[in-house]
């Protein structure tokens, strides 16, 4: 019997039920990092897998794996957009395109690989990609200015 569980998630049965695993064992992170895995395994790079470990692996604190991951949503959509490499040339597109939610989750992940950066201790290259995405980002909608913000910001006095 197929699980109607999460029916809306678009990835094959076997791959929710190791998602489904994964966070059922949430406390024990070996085993439920042991399902994370093996989705991603069979998942041949779903979108929706590899948000769905972004978001256990960044919870988690595994915050190389999350980096890892966010890295792959980004190629991904770049493949399947076709999008360029180059800032200068990416940029207008991603203007123009912002509001499309592919493009979205593309400036999501990217605004969330400066996050996890500025958590790692790599201010500079979080400052870089943060400048970026607020540079699209008119509506402060992926969080980035207020990364900048914070980056940028002089220590308080005490």
């Amino acid at each position: 019997m197929q699980n109607k569980e999460f029916s809306w998630y678009q990835v094959p049965e076997d791959v929710k039920q190791l998602l489904i695993l994964a966070a059922d064992n949430w406390e024990n992170s070996s085993e439920s990092e042991k399902y994370i895995n093996q989705a991603l395994a069979k998942s041949q790079d779903n979108i929706d897998v590899l948000i769905s470990a972004y978001r256990y692996f960044y919870y988690k604190q595994n915050y190389q794996m999350a980096l890892l991951t966010a890295d792959k949503v980004q190629n991904k959509v770049k493949k399947t957009e076709k999008l360029p490499d180059n800032w200068e040339e990416l940029k207008p597109v991603l203007i123009k395109r912002k509001e499309e939610q592919i493009i979205r989750l593309y400036l999501n992940s990217y605004a969330a690989t400066g996050l996890i950066l500025a958590i790692l201790g790599k201010e500079e290259e979080a400052q870089e990609i943060c400048n970026k995405v607020k540079q699209i980002d008119d509506k402060n909608d992926f969080g980035a200015g207020i990364l900048v913000d914070i980056l940028t910001r002089p220590p308080e006095d005490d």
